[in-house]
C-alpha cells in the first residue's frame, strides 16, 4: 500500500490551484514530485514554501538555477519584500511576488524595481487567464538586505 505523503498545506494548494486552473483557458496545472521536473518547461513557477526569508532564498535561488530563461518566478508572500528576494537570483528583472488569497477573486502582483514590462504582462494575463482580478503594484516593503538599502 503506498502512503500518501504530501503536506497538508501543500494538498490544499494543489486543490486551489487545480481549481482554478479549470476556470481557465490556460488548460490544466500540472503538480510534479520533483524542483527539475517542476520548472524543466515552466512558464510560471509558483513556489509554495513558508513565508520566511532563508525559505524563499533558498527555493528562489533552485528555481532560478533550474528553469528554462523564459520562466518567472513568482513568489506568494505577505512578509518578504520582492525587492530583496529579486536581488538575490541570477535574473531579477523576470521574479514577481504574489499577495493575496487565492481562496478569494482578487490577487496583487508585486514588482521589484528591475522588473521586466512584458514579465509582468504575462503574470497578470496569466492570473486573470485563471480567474482573477489582479492589482498591479511596485513592491511596498522597506528591503531589509543591505545591499538594498539606499543610503
Amino acid at each position: 500500500m503506498v502512503e500518501d505523503v504530501m503536506p497538508a498545506n501543500l494538498r490544499k494548494a494543489e486543490m486551489e490551484y487545480s481549481d482554478a486552473s479549470l476556470k481557465g483557458g490556460y488548460g490544466a496545472l500540472e503538480l510534479a514530485s520533483t524542483m527539475e521536473d517542476a520548472v524543466r518547461e515552466a512558464d510560471i513557477a509558483v513556489d509554495f514554501v513558508p513565508d520566511e526569508l532563508e525559505s524563499k532564498l533558498e527555493i528562489f535561488s533552485m528555481i532560478d538555477r533550474m528553469a528554462p530563461p523564459k520562466t518567472i518566478l513568482c513568489t506568494p508572500t505577505e512578509t518578504q519584500s520582492i525587492t530583496d528576494l529579486a536581488s538575490c537570483v541570477y535574473r531579477p528583472e523576470r521574479a514577481l511576488a504574489l499577495r493575496g488569497g487565492l481562496d478569494g477573486a482578487r490577487v496583487t502582483l508585486l514588482t521589484p524595481p528591475k522588473a521586466l514590462g512584458e514579465v509582468v504582462a504575462a503574470a497578470v494575463e496569466f492570473f486573470q487567464g485563471i480567474g482573477y482580478e489582479v492589482d498591479l503594484r511596485e513592491d511596498p516593503d522597506m528591503p531589509a538586505l543591505v545591499k538594498n538599502i539606499s543610503r
